[in-house]
């Protein structure tokens, strides 16, 4: 037997024992080496680029498994955005109540530092069960008051605030278990394709929701998001016995735990520009989306719930062809200039879509817009994730919960804004401000656009 044939032979004994479990980091190293894939050590590369593009699906089980819960989790999440957005703005007419309802429903977000601490503590699968069950009964509790007629305005802000609470605590662990299932290796690629699941989910969600609402009204619209909750915990239960969890650190106390996270991002100069780039983007672009898509059909370009739900469909298009695009990439170099100029990009392309007047031309610039949001997206979370130590990654991915987290407060100044400016002047200066902003940000630390994250140097090494 040659040698070639004897290190083979070494990698596949113990196969199903290590099938998407992560290899243990050498003591020497600062990030995750590569979790070995169930063919034997392959690399995603050998696909080829139609092949790369869905290589993390077809190597790791478990995260497979994760991807389709996910697909399902989303899928309820877009069609609530839509049909809780449409029945509070068509209860209410008030762009400022508008903003207080999303502010409510996105307010848990700013539990993300404590979220991120307990994911690193405590097993992530059973986590993301237990905010799965919660969505599940939430969404029907909902449903059923929307089919009977008994539902307010402050029951949909309630409503909001419950629904926030299954999905933003959730994200550290949703997180930080792509990692813990692919490795450094294949985690662009597996971030590209959990993008994908989730702009899917936003072609379809809003499409069926807004036929729903048309066809048939909300409520069944609303009984439909919870039959995507329960597929996404049925797709999620097999997965309750791998005990994935990055360390039980059970001697530090939370406040500890939060402490070192805080310094694991801040001590990185990379890292902290990231985080601010997502904090910026999250203050001033995704509380408009989140919150006042609805305004923008209704009023500006006299769209019904349908119109509105096609308009948010052309978006999840073009987030769907970015994220397609990324995932066909594989490990590819200059993730760092790809994240800034894609960020860019959006923030000029939300300038022009608040100047647009036109229905065909705002459906085009939306798909576009959806195509350049894929990097800021998807590459915020990779580089967050490869600059940081494993041991405080689901703090950081708590972090960076924190800056999406500041939506609420900025969707209650936008509304605030809006109502004196209109919607449109809002969406135009916060454009405007991202690029010049991204601009000095950049200018001030330009490693970041030659950032590339290279992983080859970490691949794993066989033990016998």
């Amino acid at each position: 037997m040659t040698t070639t044939q004897a290190a083979m032979t070494v990698a596949r004994i113990g196969l199903e024992e290590r099938r998407s479990v992560a290899v243990p980091n050498r003591q020497e190293s600062t990030f995750p080496e590569e979790v070995v894939p169930p063919s034997g050590g392959r690399s995603p590369r050998i696909f080829g680029v139609g092949g790369q593009m869905f290589s993390s699906l077809k190597l790791y089980p478990n995260f497979r498994r994760l991807w389709i819960s996910n697909l399902f989790f989303f899928g309820g999440v877009w069609t609530q955005t839509l049909v809780l957005g449409w029945i509070v703005f068509d209860m209410t007419g008030s762009e400022f109540l508008m903003a207080v309802f999303t502010a409510v429903r996105l307010a848990p977000m700013l539990l993300g530092p404590l979220s991120g601490a307990i994911s690193d503590r405590f097993d992530r699968v059973k986590l993301l069960l237990a905010a799965s069950t919660w969505a599940l009964v939430t969404i029907t509790v909902v449903a059923v008051l929307a089919s009977t007629n008994h539902i307010s305005y402050w029951g949909l802000v309630i409503g909001g605030l419950c629904i926030g609470m299954t999905q933003s605590p959730s994200q550290p662990a949703r997180s930080t278990l792509v990692l813990d299932f692919v490795g450094r290796g294949s985690l662009s690629n597996a971030n590209a394709l959990n993008s994908i699941a989730m702009n899917m989910t936003q072609v379809i969600g809003p499409a069926i929701g807004g036929g729903m609402i048309a066809a048939f009204g909300a409520p069944v619209a609303l009984w439909i998001s919870a039959a995507w909750h329960l597929i996404s915990l049925m797709a999620l239960w097999p997965l309750r016995k791998t005990g994935m969890a990055a360390t039980r650190a059970t001697s530090e106390s939370l406040a500890k735990m939060l402490s070192l996270g805080v310094k694991a991002v801040f001590s990185n100069r990379l890292a902290t520009s990231v985080l601010l780039i997502t904090l910026i983007a999250n203050i001033l672009l995704w509380p408009i989306y989140q919150a006042f898509m609805p305004v923008f059909a209704h009023v500006g370009l006299g769209l019904d719930a349908d119109g509105l739900g096609w308009l948010l469909t052309c978006g999840g298009l073009g987030g769907l062809l970015g994220s397609l695009s990324i995932a066909a990439l594989g490990d590819f170099k200059f993730k760092g200039a790809l994240f800034v100029i894609g960020t860019g990009a959006w923030g000029a392309l939300w300038a022009a879509f608040a100047l647009s007047s036109s229905v065909p031309l705002s459906f085009t610039l939306m798909a576009a817009i959806g195509l350049a949001s894929s990097p800021f997206g998807i590459l915020q979370t990779t580089l967050l994730l490869m600059m940081t130590k494993p041991s405080v990654q689901g703090r950081v991915m708590g972090i960076q919960e924190l800056a999406i987290g500041v939506m609420p407060l900025s969707a209650l100044a936008l509304g605030a804004a809006a109502e004196l400016i209109g919607v449109a002047a809002v969406a135009l200066i916060s454009g405007v401000l991202l690029v010049l902003l991204l601009a000095v940000l950049t200018a001030r630390v330009p490693a970041l656009l030659r950032y590339s994250g290279s992983t080859r140097q970490a691949q794993p090494r066989a033990s016998v």
